[in-house]
C-alpha cells in the first residue's frame, strides 16, 4: 500500500483520526478535501434514504391500490412503517422537507416499476406519473381506493 494516503487505506482510522483533528483544533492537518467529499455524501445518503423510502411506500400505495382485493392488515402496517420512516427522518433532517417534490417525483420509475413485478400484473395498469400528491401519500388517512384514482 505504498503511496496510499489513510484515507485511501483505511476510512475507518482516517474518519476518526479527522474527528480528533477537528476536536483539538488542529484545522491545518486536516484532509480538506477528502472531508468535504464526505460530508457531501453523508448529505446525500439522507436524501437516498428519503428516496428509497418513497420508493417502497408508492410502490405499496400502487399495491394497495391495484389489488384491492390482497389488502390485508400486514400491508397496511408496512404503509404506515414507511409513512412514520419518513416522518422521522424529516424531523431529523428538516432540510430535506425542501427535496420532498424532487424525491418523490425521482423515485416513481422504480416504484412502479417494484409494484409491477410484485404484483406480476400488466404494466399498463400502472400510471407513467405518480397519480397521489405529496400530501396524500404522507397522509395517515390516505388509502387509494380503486384504479379510477390514477386519472
Amino acid at each position: 500500500m505504498v503511496g496510499k494516503t489513510l484515507y485511501e487505506q483505511d476510512f475507518y482510522s482516517w474518519a476518526f483520526n479527522q474527528a480528533h483533528l477537528l476536536r483539538e483544533g488542529k484545522f491545518e492537518q486536516l484532509d480538506l478535501s477528502h472531508l468535504v467529499e464526505e460530508l457531501e455524501d453523508l448529505g446525500n445518503r439522507h436524501y437516498d434514504q428519503l428516496e428509497s423510502r418513497f420508493i417502497q411506500l408508492n410502490a405499496d400505495l400502487l399495491k394497495w391500490q391495484v389489488q384491492h382485493w390482497k389488502q390485508t392488515n400486514s400491508w397496511r402496517a408496512t404503509i404506515r412503517v414507511q409513512r412514520t420512516a419518513i416522518a422521522k427522518l424529516l424531523r431529523r433532517n428538516p432540510g430535506l422537507k425542501s427535496r420532498l417534490d424532487e424525491a418523490i417525483r425521482e423515485s416513481w420509475p422504480e416504484a412502479r416499476d417494484l409494484a409491477i413485478v410484485e404484483t406480476d400484473l400488466p404494466d399498463e395498469q400502472f400510471p407513467e406519473v405518480c397519480p397521489f400528491s405529496l400530501e396524500e401519500v404522507l397522509s395517515e388517512d390516505f388509502w387509494p381506493d380503486s384504479p379510477s384514482a390514477c386519472a
